[in-house]
């Protein structure tokens, strides 16, 4: 048996963000708390948004106080706000650290028994539906606004919280390229990364079925196919439009059928030293295929078609490498960096690191088998 939970409803192209008027007002929703970040503000990205809000007059507060990996201080600071304005709905305009923001604060309004936020980790048994979300996505990583999943950082015991609940789908989803043309070589880099990495997960865990292999697989290629594009011309809408289809797509495969060991062992260097997620997953991706080829070196010939590899006449082994190699060529092109060492991290740190992937709920979700001492070698070949 197998299990497919979606959102309801999702806009995608450039202009899209315009159809928001329309859906608040069948919905008679006349005030919104918007859960946005400052340098999407200063760009001027929000206002694409709250543009349409003061066209429709609907009247709205901003939040706008998110770490990178926000954490339980944000969403706590969130719901202040937002029993304090009493919105109609939660407008998340942003990536992954505003919409996991909103999706807590969201959870909690209508599920008042998780106000700790820690009790959210893990399978939370909430008995409702959240409050209603509209998610813009900024860039094409995360894929929140499709997701079950969130993920908060519990500062005072340096680990991330993964919070998995059906109940915190926003209603609608918006993947407007206009909101991501201003976003930088780097972020879009590592977003899109973040995206091939949970297209990968999802395409070789154990839980995977033929429809998540159906969207993973196309996931990849979306993904192979326009994300250099992205990076070198951020004003390329295709490109953009291509790679928000590739996340999202990912998005509604990894939220079913889970993901693996490069989301356990990203998890504790975001929580421990605040390192993007994205950024985190990218550097960790080749690393990690290389340790699970012995268990999914089936799948991996896929992965390498999709990503454009001819590999007519290879052997299973010979077309899994080219898989690994084609993800490492891709990362390179794109300035990924490659090792643990160049973002800050200590070899001394990476024991503990070790430990606290291990125990990460992702971690289940692996095609291998493993053990701490085998995650510290791979900590180790990435340093």
């Amino acid at each position: 048996m197998s299990r497919m939970i979606l959102n309801e409803t999702s806009y995608f192209g450039a202009g899209c963000r315009n159809e928001l008027a329309g859906e608040l007002s069948k919905r008679n929703m006349k005030k919104a708390l918007v859960v946005s970040k400052g340098d999407l503000i200063e760009f001027k990205v929000t206002s694409l948004v709250t543009d349409v809000l003061d066209k429709s007059g609907v009247t709205y507060k901003i939040f706008s106080d998110l770490k990178e990996n926000p954490t339980i201080k944000n969403v706590t600071d969130c719901l202040a706000v937002f029993k304090a304005e009493n919105p109609d709905v939660i407008i998340a305009v942003g990536g992954g650290s505003v919409m996991d923001t909103a999706k807590a604060v969201a959870v909690i309004a209508e599920n008042p028994e998780f106000a700790d936020v820690k009790s959210l980790e893990g399978v939370a048994d909430t008995k409702n539906k959240c409050f209603p979300i509209i998610a813009f996505a900024t860039t094409s990583g995360t894929a929140a606004e499709v997701t079950i999943n969130y993920v908060i950082t519990d500062e005072d015991a340096h680990r991330k919280l993964v919070c998995v609940d059906p109940n915190d789908i926003p209603i609608i989803a918006f993947n407007d390229p206009d909101l991501m043309v201003t976003m930088p070589k780097g972020l879009t880099a590592a977003t899109g990364m973040d995206a091939l990495t949970h297209a990968i997960e999802a395409y070789i865990t154990p839980g995977a079925t033929p429809v998540s292999d159906l969207l993973t697989w196309n996931s990849i290629k979306f993904i192979a196919d326009n994300l250099e594009a992205a990076v070198n011309d951020g004003k390329n809408v295709a490109a953009r439009e291509g790679m928000a289809y590739g996340s999202y797509v990912a998005g509604m495969a990894f939220s079913n059928v889970g993901l693996g060991i490069v989301h356990s062992m990203a998890h504790p260097l975001g929580a421990r030293f605040d390192i993007a997620h994205g950024v985190a997953n990218a550097l960790l991706l080749p690393y990690v295929m290389e340790y699970n080829k012995p268990a999914a070196a089936k799948k991996y010939e896929g992965i390498a078609r999709a990503m454009g590899v001819d590999t007519k006449g290879m052997s299973e082994d010979e077309a899994a490498d080219a898989a690994i190699d084609a993800v490492k060529k891709l990362s390179l092109a794109i300035g990924i960096p490659q090792k643990l060492n160049e973002i800050g991290i200590k070899k001394e740190d990476l024991r503990q690191l070790s430990e606290d992937a291990f125990i990460d709920p992702c971690t289940g979700g692996n095609p291998r088998k493993t053990s701490v001492d085998e995650i510290y070698e791979i900590y180790v070949k990435a340093y």
